[in-house]
């Protein structure tokens, strides 16, 4: 049975798969537009709509590494359904604390990957 650790862990393994799954989806998209560029479909600057995607993308894979959902830290909840815990709600102030420290650390890590991600690809399509 999974369990609720603030600034751990507040989602379980069939939540962890949807972020998973939605990160990968997310990355597959920003090739697409890739791809587009690459085979000038699209004109160069078509590079920029990747960000979103690899942002997206990067997200849902660390909240799927870290076992931590963005906006269940920001909403102090959790969902453990998935692996045999419960749901619900952060009662205690230290525990929304750590729940949106932990939230912004995630956001802060795919910021930085997304930049380091993108910004070869700009550089290499000469759109920088």
């Amino acid at each position: 049975m999974a369990e609720y650790k603030p600034g751990v862990c507040n989602i379980g393994r069939a939540e962890r798969r949807r972020r998973r799954f939605a990160g990968i989806g997310s990355f597959a998209a920003a090739v697409a537009v890739v791809v587009a560029v690459a085979l000038d479909t699209v004109p160069t600057t078509a590079l920029w709509a990747t960000v979103p995607f690899v942002f997206g993308g990067w997200i849902g894979v660390l909240q799927d590494y870290f076992r931590f959902c963005v906006a269940f830290g920001a909403l102090a909840r959790y969902d453990l359904t998935g692996s045999g815990g419960g749901s619900g709600a952060a009662a205690e102030a230290e525990a929304v604390r750590a729940d949106r420290r932990k939230a912004l650390k995630i956001v802060l890590l795919a910021a930085v990957a997304t930049a380091a991600t993108a910004i070869p690809l700009f550089v290499f399509a000469g759109t920088v």
